[in-house]
């Protein structure tokens, strides 16, 4: 994989990869892009150090803002009523733009979706909840992950509500990836 070797234009907001904690990539620092997926950036300091910035920053990069960061930018409209099959195709449709940040492949190729749960919001429109686990425990990803899957789901036209649980049981393993994704990683 051929990473991209750039200069920061302006300082930025950016999550630490793998801990969550926020952080500040600065004007004039030296990055590689490793990853652009899903609407944000994996950039790898030179002390090896991984970042996330979101793709609504991509001039921060000197880049384009991704395709996935303004598509999702919508916001929840309730004009017509949409029925559970149309919603949850846009569901699935989203989370396959959520990315682990250090893994090349969606959360729903990686098996990380273990259950997604459709049914009427008391105030009209659905409520989507969503069991999920990570690839390791402890992972600081994990609210920021959330956060991202949540913010995509609730502007799917007639979701009213998304939920996202993160559990650890059962822990995942890598017999719960897709063949695809095995293949994308080079494991088969």
């Amino acid at each position: 994989m051929a990473y991209e070797l750039i200069t920061i234009q302006r300082d930025v907001k950016a999550i630490t990869i793998p801990y969550g904690t926020e952080t500040v990539v600065f004007k004039d620092e030296k990055v590689y892009i490793t990853q652009t997926l899903g609407g944000s950036f994996t950039l790898q300091r030179d002390n090896g150090q991984l970042v996330r910035i979101d793709g609504q920053d991509a001039d921060a990069l000197g880049k384009e803002v991704p395709h996935e960061a303004k598509v999702f930018k919508l916001e929840y409209s309730d004009e017509k009523p949409r029925d559970e099959k149309e919603i949850e195709k846009d569901v699935l449709d989203r989370l396959k733009t959520c990315y682990d940040p250090e893994i090349p492949v969606d959360i729903v190729e990686l098996g990380l979706i273990y259950s997604t749960k459709i049914t009427p919001h008391p105030q009209g429109g659905k409520k989507v909840e969503i069991v999920m686990t990570l690839t390791a425990p402890g992972c600081g990803m994990s609210t920021v992950l959330k956060t991202e899957i949540e913010q995509k789901l609730n502007r799917i036209p007639g979701v009213k509500e998304a939920v996202v649980e993160v559990t650890f049981e059962p822990p995942w393993n890598q017999s719960l990836m897709s063949e695809a994704a095995r293949l994308q990683l080079g494991m088969m």
